[in-house]
């Protein structure tokens, strides 16, 4: 999970930017969605009807915490 410094500070990403092969967290979007259903992941923003998304803030804290 070495890509966390290509990651914003502060703002929004979109799963494909924090998910494998592009994001710094390698599972499967299943995977991803069952963490986030038993709170295992933060849970998602909805800015729109089509739009999900998590703030970076919480994805760096994954990331420091093991993941």
């Amino acid at each position: 999970m070495s890509n966390q410094s290509a990651l914003p500070v502060t703002g929004f990403l979109r799963i494909r930017q924090i998910l494998a092969p592009t994001g710094p967290i390698p599972v499967s979007k299943s995977t991803w969605w069952a963490g986030v259903k038993d709170g295992r992941f933060p849970k998602p923003l909805k800015l729109g009807k089509r739009v999900t998304v998590w703030r970076a803030e919480d994805i760096r804290a994954l990331i420091e915490n093991g993941a």
